[in-house]
């Protein structure tokens, strides 16, 4: 009887597959390189020159700021519709909103992509979302990690997380604690859900037999298209109103994720201030209705999704008109959604 040789492939994993990925998605990351890459062939880890280059600036006394985040459930429905390139998108969205929230500049970002087997085709189309985020962002794909664990993920089966790291001049960082009574709030619309609250969702579609490609009255088009709709990237608009004013006139920002507006914008006013914020002033996008008529009560609604509005700046009363102009003039179509008092870091929905 012979002797039985086992390989790596034998096992479900493919190095040569692996090389032959990498190298497809090369296009794809160039894409967003500038002149602050230092492109190395081969290298281990991917390299940028902090100040300078396509940016034009250096910084004085920088701060690194750094996060990491996900898409959550949310790709379990992108999988099914086939739907991977706003996927991508997400990835990215998720973790630069979070950076500008302090007054960063995204500078690169890295992907880290856990499969049950490399399929080229299909997850190009992911990374190439990932590519699109970036260029959106203004930031580099500096390089990411993709892994091959079959007795992990089910056949077809995928998870992405994402990290970025961007800059902020000291002094000029966001953490809230320049909020004051009297301030304004101004928020900004989301594109949908974004990338919050999927489990509710899948929920939602698996207790109603729903069908995401299915074109539903109240939506305006398929439920695919309403609730994989990548989240907005705030990137320029935000970086270009606070690059357009040397005081401090912003004085908080929150990325409304999960908990909603009560909880995101808690953590961006502070301990000493209290928030009322009108719910009336915007209007929803057509798929959170859609979703709270199918059996979700108003305040969980509130409390899981961000309702139509992605992001919220505080903004000194005085300069309040001028940021929005700003904002509008960018495309960025503000509302005044409500207020600052003196208090201990509570937020009101009314």
């Amino acid at each position: 009887m012979g002797k039985t040789t086992l390989s790596y492939v034998d096992s479900g994993v493919s190095v040569a597959a692996n090389a032959r990925w990498v190298k497809r998605i090369q296009t794809a990351m160039s894409s967003t390189y500038g002149p602050n890459v230092k492109s190395v062939p081969g290298a281990f880890a991917g390299m940028f020159r902090l100040g300078g280059g396509d940016r034009g600036k250096s910084y004085k006394r920088p701060i690194l700021v750094g996060c990491a985040d996900g898409v959550g459930t949310k790709v379990i429905l992108g999988i099914k519709a086939k739907r991977l390139f706003g996927l991508g998108i997400d990835l990215v969205a998720m973790n630069v909103n979070d950076l500008i929230a302090c007054g960063a500049e995204p500078l690169f970002f890295l992907d880290y992509l856990a499969v049950n087997k490399l399929e080229p085709d299909a997850l190009l189309e992911l990374i190439e979302g990932v590519a699109d985020g970036c260029r959106q962002a203004g930031c580099a794909l500096l390089g990411g990690e993709t892994a091959e664990m079959p007795d992990l993920y089910a056949k077809g089966d995928f998870d992405l997380a994402g990290f970025s790291v961007g800059v902020v001049e000291e002094g000029r960082s966001i953490d809230g604690s320049h909020v004051a009574p009297g301030d304004v709030l101004i928020g900004l619309p989301s594109s949908g859900v974004h990338s919050n609250g999927y489990s509710l969702v899948r929920k939602v579609i698996s207790t109603h037999k729903l069908k995401l490609n299915t074109c539903y009255e109240e939506l305006g088009e398929t439920l695919a298209e309403a609730v994989l709709r990548p989240t907005k990237i705030y990137v320029r608009e935000v970086l270009g109103l606070l690059g357009a004013y040397r005081t401090r006139v912003v004085t908080g920002m929150a990325h409304v994720t999960g908990g909603g507006l009560h909880e995101n914008v808690a953590r961006a006013i502070g301990d000493r201030c209290d928030a009322t914020i009108n719910t009336k002033s915007w209007e929803p996008p057509a798929v959170f209705p859609f979703i709270q008529k199918r059996g979700v009560r108003r305040a969980e609604m509130f409390k899981v999704f961000n309702m139509g509005i992605g992001f919220v700046l505080s903004v000194r009363p005085r300069y309040a008109n001028g940021v929005m102009a700003k904002l509008d003039d960018r495309g960025a179509s503000p509302r005044i959604v409500g207020r600052v008092k003196r208090g201990t870091g509570k937020v009101r929905l009314q």
